[in-house]
């Protein structure tokens, strides 16, 4: 029994489909879309604003300014006379329709991540897809859990409030897998190298403490302190960053040969 796993697809829809063909179910933790891919400044977000606007916003966060982030986000919204919500919003379903070509016929379960539209994801899965969240799937006898969402920062629709994903979590019961878009709030694995960002998760560790999943699966972190660590009986690994590796996980249970496909 073995299925996929992967986070962090930021619309490499070619390699999606490449690996939804593996005849594999496959897991699918979140950030379908590219709203801004910092290592090139693509994305849907510089498409609409700019690439210098958004190369200069990455540099005031990366410096902690995020007031001065903050204004020049509004004022260049402001001075570009469009609806920006909207044609960001536009171009998130161009992506979602992409994706759903690339599942189509594949046994997906999805959940979602920060930088997606739940209800716009949901929407446009194919029908040999499902959307997961709060939930536990039986996977060939295996109890995987899905909570999706990431850590509430800046009001968007992909993030969910810590009593949010409590009360996910809390409804899940035991499983044998965990599946998030966050990391539990454990230095090594929340921290970005790169970035120099934690987004740790205060309930995600303490289900992992309480209920000892044997393994758990999430992505986000694009460039972790560390891919895999162990907590008690749990084993924890970050599954991403898909859209620059283009690889997913493949995880066989009671099996000494998972790795990378």
């Amino acid at each position: 029994m073995s299925f996929l796993v992967i986070s962090d697809v930021h619309a490499a829809f070619p390699a999606l489909a490449r690996v939804a063909n593996s005849g594999l179910p496959i897991l699918i933790l979140g950030d379908l879309v590219n709203l801004i891919d910092y290592r090139t400044i693509e994305g849907i977000v510089p498409d609409v604003v700019g690439r210098d606007t958004v190369a200069e916003l990455a540099r005031l966060r990366q410096r902690g300014l995020h007031d001065e982030a903050r204004v020049l986000w509004f004022g260049t919204v402001a001075d570009l006379g469009i609806d920006v919500g909207a044609e960001i919003r536009r171009r998130m379903i161009q992506q979602y329709e992409e994706m759903a070509r690339a599942l189509d016929g594949a046994r997906a379960y999805v959940t979602f991540g920060n930088a997606d539209d739940p209800e716009l994801l949901r929407e446009h899965l194919p029908d040999t897809a499902r959307f997961v969240d709060g939930e536990v799937i039986d996977i060939d006898g295996l109890r995987v859990g899905f909570a999706g969402g990431g850590l509430a920062r800046i009001g968007a629709a992909g993030e969910v409030s810590d009593d949010a994903m409590a009360d996910k979590l809390d409804r899940l019961g035991p499983v044998d897998v965990l599946c998030t878009h966050v990391p539990p709030a454990l230095p090594m694995p929340a921290e970005d190298a790169i970035a120099g960002t934690t987004k740790g998760s205060g309930p995600v560790l303490a289900y992992i403490d309480e209920q000892r999943p044997a393994h758990h699966f999430y992505g986000d972190v694009h460039q972790p302190r560390a891919v895999r660590w162990q907590r008690g009986s749990t084993v924890g690994r970050n599954v991403g960053y898909f859209r620059a590796t283009g690889r997913a996980w493949r995880h066989v249970a009671d099996s000494s040969t998972s790795g990378d496909r």
